[in-house]
């Protein structure tokens, strides 16, 4: 006879070996190279360009990842249990923050989510990442309106968590500006008006006239083509191509595509809905 003990131990024996079983079984895609991937056909190409275009530049910016996934079918797992292990494959988010988000939905089934890093748990807790289930997604599913409750949610969650972690640059992309540059072009600018002014002073006490017209004979007799001298009297001049028609301090490069995921891992929180 054996014993209710020794029973239980056989159980959960039992139930551990069907239950590695049934992790091991458990297929994921291969990594994808976007941060928006519709297995199904349900979003347009358009769409498509649209979110990933503002998840490449949430990821530039601030280094956090968004995933958008769609599948088919969860084949029985659950959908929270399902979302983690891929955003775990694909490694969304950047190794040591683990600040990535991964956002899938279940369209045969009719169930989705929002499952967090552990870098990301602080920005996007539990309640927050219901709430945008329920306000934005739930609501537009029910529609059909697919790429709608996406695009809202999306905005909603990087509303939350911008800010989080700043922006490390992409590869090739452009250096800061160097602001001392600035400082050591206005030094030279202004030592040499100082020359000038003293220049003048020199000219009129020599020649006993006023200043004014010791700058405007000294505008004339040094009056060359390209002359930074008359170019700083008469105000039309450049210096350094500053008043150039370049891009100036505000140009920045276009940006590229998705660099690819970072190696992040998941577990910090989610949550999870249907509809």
């Amino acid at each position: 006879m054996w014993s209710w003990g020794r029973i239980s131990v056989v159980f959960i024996f039992l139930l551990t070996v069907v239950c590695g079983l049934r992790t091991n079984a458990q297929n994921y895609p291969e990594r994808s190279s976007t941060l928006v991937t519709d297995y199904t056909g349900t979003l347009s190409s358009s769409e498509i360009n649209e979110l990933e275009n503002k998840l490449v530049a949430f990821d530039d910016s601030t280094s956090s990842q968004i995933a958008v996934v769609l599948i088919k079918t969860l084949d029985g797992y659950e959908v929270a249990e399902y979302a983690v292990g891929l955003a775990e494959k694909w490694g969304v988010g950047r190794d040591g923050k683990d600040n990535g988000i991964m956002v899938l939905v279940a369209m045969d089934d009719r169930k989705m989510t929002i499952q967090t890093g552990y870098g990301m748990e602080g920005a996007l807790p539990d309640a927050i990442a219901k709430r945008i289930i329920e306000n934005d997604m739930k609501p537009a599913f029910k529609q059909g309106n697919y790429y709608e409750g996406l695009d809202r949610a999306t905005d909603n969650i990087i509303a939350y968590t911008k800010g989080e972690y700043k922006g490390e640059g992409r590869k090739g992309g452009e250096e800061p500006f160097p602001v001392f540059i600035v400082f050591i072009v206005l030094g030279i600018f202004a030592i040499i008006i100082l020359y000038r002014v003293n220049e003048a002073r020199q000219y009129a006490r020599v020649n006993h006239i006023g200043f004014w017209a010791a700058w405007a004979l000294l505008n004339a007799l040094q009056n060359k083509p390209g002359g930074k001298w008359r170019d700083f009297s008469s105000g039309r001049g450049s210096f350094g191509g500053w008043s150039g028609g370049g891009r100036g301090f505000g140009g920045g490069s276009s940006g590229g595509g998705f660099g690819g995921f970072g190696g992040g891992s998941f577990g910090g929180g989610g949550a999870s809905g249907s509809w």
